[in-house]
């Protein structure tokens, strides 16, 4: 109700009868029209919210944060609470021996089970150790089950909602340049499933990873051979479903999603690209043997050498894409090896010039 209607429509005496409002009587007309004023206020409030989908104000929606940081010497525990995912996800973060210096960051996704289990470099490798002495900062995130750390279109039934990409180019680097007071400079590297992420992260962001490193990582998804690899990764080992991931196999966001089909989004950052043959060497051997002996050692060896095989024919068909480009890259195509870690910490050591360079130091 406006304030001059309120007035308007007041009783009050007139100067022809020979009366004037005493001092009494305009307090009391304005505690009325203050009344009248609230009373008005509040109804409008109350129909408002009596709408369907009325409310009072829009509330905005949980930003993303670094909601907890924990030490252990030089390790930092964070929690990030993703608002895309609208979850914490753990990040480890490995810190440089002179924390008071500016450091780059070096990320190192994990294997198919996402860090949640022993296929990570903490568990499988001694590259913590090894990178202990380098002036990085070395983002270890734990999550993500064979979710190839893509943005899924729908949440799974086992798997959860995933929109990782969103997470890694998005969320994440500025919460971390901030908080560790980074120099801004990052670099990338992946192994298996995570082989092809690195390269569809890069691709998703260009220049967010100024360096990249894929260690048997299979770069096609949107072929027949493609397809079947991250299904049987994502369905057969992970229990997902890849029709929530990209939809259906005719859905063109296989396509999208395509490392080689989208090289082109690769130039300008510096790559390193390994596999082996998936000729298994003696050391293969007694470690598939070894670890698990019998029958299922060797259908685990077998399995090894297979992957790996199929592996190193992506990794040559990216090879064929990047050249046909004119995008430079290195190469290590090793005459053995099987999909096996020794072989991707080996990798870790050889790219790191390329890395490093990437990082600025």
């Amino acid at each position: 109700m406006d304030r001059r209607t309120t007035i308007s429509t007041m009783t009050r005496p007139t100067a022809a009868r020979g009366l004037e409002p005493t001092v009494s009587m305009k307090l009391t007309a304005l505690r009325n029209v203050f009344a009248l004023r609230t009373t008005a206020v509040a109804l409008t409030a109350a129909m408002f919210l009596a709408l369907p989908g009325g409310t009072s104000s829009a509330a905005p929606d949980k930003p993303s944060a670094i909601t907890s940081i924990s030490k252990d010497g030089r390790t930092w525990h964070l929690k990030v609470y993703s608002a895309a995912m609208e979850k914490e996800i753990t990040v480890d973060v490995q810190r440089p021996a002179d924390e008071s210096q500016p450091a780059p960051n070096l990320y190192m996704l994990n294997g198919l089970d996402g860090g949640e289990g022993t296929a990570n470099w903490k568990a499988r490798t001694k590259a913590l150790e090894w990178l202990a002495d380098k002036p990085v900062n070395v983002i270890q995130p734990i999550g993500g089950l064979g979710s190839y750390y893509t943005d899924w279109i729908n949440p799974d039934p086992n798997l959860g909602v995933n929109k990782w990409k969103t997470f890694f180019t998005e969320e994440l680097p500025p919460l971390l340049d901030e908080s560790l007071h980074s120099t801004g400079l990052n670099a990338l590297t992946g192994l298996s499933t995570s082989g092809t992420s690195v390269l569809q992260l890069a691709e998703a962001k260009p220049g967010l990873w100024k360096s990249v490193a894929a260690y048997s990582g299979c770069a096609q998804i949107a072929d027949p051979a493609g397809k079947q690899f991250v299904k049987l990764a994502t369905e057969t080992w992970a229990g997902g479903k890849v029709a929530n991931m990209y939809g259906p196999d005719d859905s063109p966001l296989w396509a999208a999603n395509d490392p080689v089909i989208n090289a082109e989004k690769l130039r300008g950052t510096l790559l390193y690209v390994s596999s082996g043959s998936g000729i298994p060497g003696m050391d293969d051997v007694q470690y598939y043997l070894g670890s698990a002996p019998g029958v299922t050692g060797g259908m685990n060896l077998a399995l090894g050498m297979i992957i790996e095989a199929a592996v190193n024919g992506c990794t040559s068909n990216l090879k064929s894409r990047l050249d046909g480009l004119s995008i430079p890259a290195t190469y290590q195509f090793n005459p053995v090896g099987t999909h096996y870690w020794p072989y991707w910490e080996q990798a870790l050591h050889d790219s790191w010039p390329l890395l490093a360079q990437g990082m600025g130091l």
